[in-house]
């Protein structure tokens, strides 16, 4: 016979920071080339021009410029459209 009693679960595990997502850079501020707008969890924001979406659906600035948001119609896989918030980065001139 076993003389090792039952191991049981932890139940101090839950103290754990937030993930800190939401928008960084917000409309008409002015970024450089890699950095981070916006840090979500799925695809509620979708990258526009100038910018590009990473592995995380952080979207991230491709070129330097100033940011700015628009609504665009999003066409799902099932044919319904959604209204999503697009972000894009304009070169500045």
């Amino acid at each position: 016979m076993s003389h090792v009693k039952a191991g049981g679960s932890s139940k101090n595990n839950r103290n754990n920071a937030g993930p800190r997502l939401g928008v960084k850079r917000f409309g008409g501020q002015t970024v450089n080339t890699g950095e981070v707008l916006v840090r979500q969890t799925g695809s509620t924001k979708v990258a526009g021009p100038g910018t590009f979406l990473s592995k995380n659906f952080t979207i991230h600035a491709a070129q330097a410029g100033v940011v700015s948001f628009q609504k665009v119609k999003k066409g799902k896989f099932t044919g319904k459209t959604v209204t999503r918030t697009q972000v894009s980065v304009t070169t500045a001139a």
